[in-house]
């Protein structure tokens, strides 16, 4: 991703020479044997607690299998990026990769499962996961073959505009979501848009790291370690994602929510500024 990094520093590290298709602006080896890119790979962390705590949350509100699904799968993410960030290796880079355009598209079958119920009784319903199973085989065999970068990221933008295209419906134009009262539409749109913003800062933090990767490299060397650690840009791009998983997840289920069952029932809440959905002790009567 970053064309000038090769005039940086990089150190011979335990997992040996770089496979992965990309590289990023932090040095390589700089600071351990063992762990390529220090700052890009513990960033991963914030991002798998946030997913972990999602997935305890959801469990203790006996929420739908599915929004718990949706955690465990971007905690995946998490964890291969932490593995990817810390080889730099090709078979590392897929398990961070991959798992981003499977849960996305899982995240997007949520939303077009509309019927009431949280099984799939209905021939619509195992088609819709039949099909989901069935990009994500063709994606992965067709991103092995043709291993562009670019390629993965259209896709996965792709996806994530459809998710957003498709939430609107639901909550603008869909019959069941005329039921949801505006206030809690108000309140959905908003956990989307905090998440959607969260990922395009991040977005931009990462590719202005790429860009001024030079310039900014010898600023961080100015100021020095372990200051210079807060100085990667990518790695606050996995802060940000994580944050943005959050909310979108939570944005996702809300609505899923609301459109397949009783919207009374569930009520969102913040804890220490994060978005929780969870079950109505009573069921609300707005």
């Amino acid at each position: 991703m970053n064309s000038n990094v090769q005039m940086h520093h990089h150190y011979p590290g335990y997992w040996g020479p770089v496979t992965a298709t990309l590289d990023w602006c932090e040095a390589n080896y700089q600071f351990s044997h063992y762990v390529a890119e220090v700052s890009n790979t513990f960033s991963n962390v914030f991002f798998i607690i946030i997913c972990l705590f999602g997935v305890h949350f959801s469990r203790k509100e006996s929420l739908p299998t599915r929004v718990i699904v949706g955690f465990v799968g971007c905690g995946l993410v998490g964890l291969g990026s932490f593995w990817f960030h810390a080889t730099l290796l090709y078979e590392a880079q897929l398990a961070d990769e991959l798992p981003m355009i499977y849960v996305t598209s899982f995240l997007l079958a949520m939303l077009l499962e509309t019927e009431p119920g949280f099984g799939f009784p209905t021939t619509y319903s195992k088609t819709l996961v039949a099909a989901t199973v069935v990009f994500n085989i063709v994606f992965t065999a067709t991103y092995l073959t043709y291993r562009n970068p670019v390629y993965h990221q259209c896709v996965f933008a792709t996806l994530m505009i459809s998710t957003v295209l498709r939430e609107a419906y639901l909550l603008v134009w869909f019959e069941a979501s005329k039921n949801i009262p505006d206030k809690k539409k108000a309140d959905i749109i908003q956990v989307l848009r905090t998440g959607a913003f969260s990922f395009i800062f991040g977005f931009i933090i990462w590719n202005l790291d790429n860009i001024f990767c030079d310039s900014w490299t010898r600023v961080k060397m100015a100021v020095g370690w372990p200051i210079a650690f807060l100085m990667e840009g990518h790695a606050w791009w996995h802060v940000f994602t994580g944050i943005g998983t959050f909310y979108l997840n939570q944005g996702v289920a809300r609505t899923t929510l609301s459109v397949k069952d009783d919207h009374h029932r569930y009520r969102l809440k913040y804890w220490h500024g994060l978005p929780l959905v969870m079950r109505a002790s009573k069921p609300d009567k707005e």
